[in-house]
């Protein structure tokens, strides 16, 4: 059986494991690694769990966009932009994609929305990541940017900003830090606990963040017509403290046919991305290996 290698390369964390082609694909973790700061370091990384492994096919995830094996815009990660990763290992199939799309492809495959051919997914971390199902394929546009919710905008006053969209300003994990921060708290994970645990204080400053993840995904559940929205990242555990405030914005703002979407969380969690790496690797009907 042919052995897969997987890497989910964030801008914190580098993550890698190796599976083996069929279904499903189980994904045995073989290292973490801080983020690389410079192309080479990355390079000695792979070059190593290649050798180490001795794969048939390598999937990876990164957090922007791909085009082929091409990576055209990784903001917290510039030294990829205009990198053809697959250059580096000739005659090694090489598949690569967004974070959040691989995400949701892990999800479809074998994850919260499996049974479903329409569906959104959220990853919110950092920042916000998103990706769409849509008639069991999942959807990567033009350029592999499609769907990016991060920059969703709810506020025609709002200036813009070349790095960080309106919904990413508002409900990221950054935006929960920063929030927290006005109340004493080290991070938006204390945040969420504390409103978990009762605080007032807490549970009014995420009103925010949730009213304007609702707003936004309002307008994507109109177009697409989905039934369910996954939730991925950090903030999937935290459905519980959000989920009402996030469901009363939507159904603010959808028709009453369309209210009856469902909120769920990913069933991978955290490994989402790097299992759906694998899964893209091994070959998927959901996934769409274009050059």
């Amino acid at each position: 059986m042919s052995r897969l290698l997987a890497l989910d390369l964030g801008g914190t964390n580098l993550r890698a494991g190796v599976a083996h082609a069929g279904r499903p694909v189980v994904v045995e973790t073989v290292g973490r690694w801080p983020a690389p700061a410079r192309l080479a370091d990355f390079e000695v990384i792979l070059r190593e769990l290649v050798e180490t492994h001795d794969p048939a096919r390598i999937g990876i995830a990164i957090p922007g966009l791909a085009n082929g094996t091409t990576c055209t815009w990784v903001p917290n990660l510039p030294w990829l932009d205009g990198v053809d990763l697959a250059a580096m290992f000739p005659g090694l199939p090489l598949v690569l994609g967004n974070d959040a799309q691989l995400s949701l492809l892990a999800e479809a495959t074998g994850g919260a929305v499996s049974e479903l051919e329409d569906a959104i997914l959220l990853a919110i971390g950092t920042g916000i990541g998103s990706a769409v199902l849509s008639g069991g394929r999942v959807v990567r546009g033009a350029g592999g940017g499609a769907t990016s919710f991060g920059w969703a905008c709810a506020d025609p006053s709002d200036a813009g900003d070349d790095r960080d969209g309106w919904l990413e300003r508002h409900a990221s994990g950054r935006a929960l830090d920063r929030l927290a921060a006005t109340i004493g708290l080290a991070d938006g994970a204390g945040l969420i606990e504390a409103a978990r645990g009762g605080n007032v204080q807490a549970q009014h400053l995420l009103e925010g963040p949730a009213s304007a993840l609702g707003t936004a995904l309002a307008g994507a559940v109109a177009l697409l017509d989905v039934r369910a929205i996954v939730f991925a990242g950090g903030v999937a555990t935290a459905l519980d403290v959000l989920e009402k405030s996030i469901i009363a914005a939507l159904q603010r703002q959808l028709p009453p046919h369309l209210r009856a979407v469902r909120l769920l969380a990913g069933q991978y969690g955290p490994g989402a991305a790097l299992a759906g790496a694998a899964i893209a690797a091994a070959g998927s009907p959901l996934w769409e290996d274009r050059k």
